[in-house]
């Protein structure tokens, strides 16, 4: 032993402490052999106190009999190893109460100070036995604790599957009941989605047989006047009098949508459904912020319910969302290495597995070194639908005939994996230079950067594998990104685009070589929700390009597109066409339509063949008949002198008129 081992102060010897019985220690006790020694530490009492001895003891060789019968005596609740019995309540009533009387033997002299011992011990408190360890480490005690209480209540007992259910859940999971508690959780969640479609079911219901025209508001306790649609002249004078309250607005336009989905029940009589229409649209464009062309054209799109989600989303901003550029890195890689700058993103869906949605970033997205080093591209979830319909091949020519800034360039030209040739035109030069800035950034070989207009570019170049025509359009889709939309559209700026939009798909259509063995596609998309800028425009392509047929676009998700749209009837294939809005999928609004361009038919070749059997069997016919016919001058010279005439316009020269042409051509006869 070393000199400091020497000099060490040992441990402190434990203090002696009184122990008084009590039934909150009662069940906690362990029997021992050294009882007796501690009743020889203790003070010497009555009679009494032996007697508690000797029942002490009987209880310690109860409490070894269950050791021996299996029962952990370690466990830390007293109460579960003890079990109900008439003798046992017994002893436990008998032990209470000379405890009790211990208890005043010992404090006898401060008992006068104490009146009522009631509001010194409080509320009674309740075990707790609920806890997950707990039911791991202790099965037997949680089992015996449940019959005990199913006693107590005096509850019936439950069935066999209810039982069946009670025991796997209380053992521990293995390899032979994970499949039971399996179907037993699909059970319960099958249980609970029919209870959650019987409650919307309820609601429903409960919401149809509620009257607009209550006297009470929803939480019931404040009285509100029963809805009453105003007339022309109230209108104008709460227009006279600064506008309607923005929370009575709300709540006329709430009803408004409640008495047209049920207007035969609901509505005032006297009053039309145009009139609630025309009151609704007032309102929109009211609180909203339109103008009430372009709310009347976007109202007709939906129902009236789904009308007002749509413009309710117009006012939320969408999701910040990213694609990863494939020619760089890997999405995994690209995620792990966000998330290490504080970045909480997730992937998109299950139909894109390059895209990210951010949630929140403790950085700015668009300029972390992977952003600068081209391994990711800041661009909207519905920009990616156009490059999916159009699933370019290795090797191919495709033409971007509306390219900047270059999102879905550079997605093509990481999916044609730098093969091939990417022409990326725009027709706006100055916003070349962002297309070209992120052609560099993402590593993108194979692309070519030019400024054409695109009703020029057929002959310019043609000859192209797929053509991609996103086509500038109002922007009705997208109106949460800019608000202006709501204000500066009218009826003409509708109808140039519509009119730009069907000369660049027929020049695009124009551009595709019809002989391409991997190819011959062309993808449309437009960022409105508008048919004259979508389902027209395609009907209008199918009409006068019939060598042109819609098919599938490949999205797995997405709304048909119209067939028939007040009073317009469209190719029944435009029903392949699909359709995505803000309030519905959560992103841009969009429209992809793609085509497949084939071989034309030579119509030309077919009609000189009719023209040659027609004329061998005149000639037949003459042969037979052998008669001589004529040919009557005068009553061809009218026909004779307006081919001239058109001869001589195709030629560039200035024909006389008809007047003198005729006195001309009498004189020389």
């Amino acid at each position: 032993m070393g000199r400091r081992a020497k000099l060490k102060q040992g441990p402190p010897e434990p203090l002696e402490k009184k122990i008084f019985p009590s039934s909150k220690q009662l069940g906690k006790r362990k029997a021992d052999d050294n009882s007796e020694e501690r009743s020889t530490l203790r003070p010497k009492k009555r009679a009494k106190d032996i007697q508690l001895q000797t029942k002490r003891k009987v209880q310690g060789s109860h409490s070894k009999s269950k050791v021996s019968h299996g029962i952990d005596q370690d466990s830390e609740g007293g109460w579960e190893d003890v079990e109900d019995g008439p003798g046992l309540s017994a002893r436990s009533r008998s032990l209470f109460q000379e405890s009790d009387n211990e208890e005043m033997d010992v404090f006898d002299d401060n008992i006068d100070g104490i009146i009522d011992d009631e509001p010194l011990r409080g509320p009674a408190k309740k075990f707790d036995f609920g806890t997950d360890e707990e039911d791991e480490l202790q099965p037997a005690s949680k089992s015996l604790i449940k019959t005990k209480k199913s006693k107590k209540s005096g509850s019936k007992a439950p069935d066999s599957s209810s039982a069946g259910e009670t025991t796997d859940e209380d053992e521990p999971l293995t390899m032979k009941n994970m499949e039971a508690r399996s179907r037993a959780l699909d059970k319960e969640a099958a249980a609970e989605a029919e209870l959650d479609i019987q409650e919307v079911q309820d609601a429903y219901t409960t919401d149809d047989d509620m009257e607009v025209d209550g006297e009470e508001d929803e939480e019931g306790d404040i009285d509100i006047e029963p809805f009453r649609l105003p007339t022309a002249s109230e209108r104008e004078e709460e227009k006279a009098n600064g506008g309607p309250d923005v929370h009575l607005v709300q709540r006329r336009m709430r009803e408004c949508v409640h008495v047209l989905v049920r207007f035969k029940r609901l509505a005032e009589k006297g009053r039309s459904r145009s009139e609630y229409v025309e009151q609704l649209l007032a309102d929109i464009c009211e609180y909203y912020g339109y103008n009430s062309f372009l709310a009347e054209k976007l109202f007709q799109l939906f129902p009236v319910e789904e009308a007002i989600e749509f413009f309710e989303a117009n006012e939320v901003s969408r999701p910040v969302t990213i694609r990863t550029n494939t020619l760089r890195t890997r999405r995994r890689d690209l995620a792990q290495a966000l998330v290490n700058r504080g970045v909480n993103l997730e992937p998109i869906g299950k139909w894109t597995n390059v895209g990210l949605q951010v949630f929140e970033s403790n950085v700015p997205i668009g300029a972390t070194p992977e952003y600068l080093a081209g391994h990711y591209m800041l661009q909207a979830a519905s920009s990616f639908l156009p490059v999916i319909a159009l699933a370019p091949q290795p090797n191919e020519r495709v033409l971007d005939m509306a390219s900047a800034p270059g999102g879905k360039t550079t997605h093509i030209a990481a999916l044609l994996q730098n093969t091939g040739v990417v022409f990326a035109n725009d027709a706006n030069k100055a916003r070349t230079k962002s297309l070209t800035a992120n052609v560099h950034r993402l590593g993108c070989k194979n692309v070519v950067v030019c400024s054409y207009d695109g009703r020029e570019f057929p002959k310019v170049m043609g000859g192209f594998d797929r053509v991609l025509l996103d086509a500038p359009c109002s922007g009705t889709g997208v109106i949460s990104k800019d608000s202006s939309v709501k204000t500066n559209k009218s009826d003409r700026d509708f109808a140039l685009l519509s009119h730009l939009q069907k000369q660049l798909i027929l020049c695009a259509i124009d551009s595709v070589a019809p002989d391409s063995k991997t190819g011959g596609y062309i993808v449309y998309s437009t960022c409105s929700v508008t048919v004259d800028e979508n389902e027209a425009v395609v009907d209008y392509a199918l009409r006068k390009r019939p060598n042109v047929k819609l098919v599938d676009t490949g999205l797995e998700f997405g709304r048909e597109g119209f067939t028939s749209f007040r009073g317009k009837t469209f190719n029944p294939s435009v029903r392949l066409t699909r359709r995505f809005y803000p309030h519905v999928h959560n992103m841009d609004g969009f429209y992809v339509a793609k085509f497949k361009v084939e071989k034309r038919v030579k119509t030309s070749n077919s009609s000189d063949v009719c023209t040659n059997t027609e004329s061998a069997t005149v000639e037949s016919a003459a042969d037979e008949q052998k008669e001589d016919i004529g040919f009557n001058s005068d009553e061809d010279r009218p026909f004779l002198e307006e081919s001239k005439r058109r001869r001589m316009k195709a030629k560039g020269l200035r024909p006389l008129p008809r007047s003198a042409f005729n006195k001309t051509v009498t004189a020389s006869a």
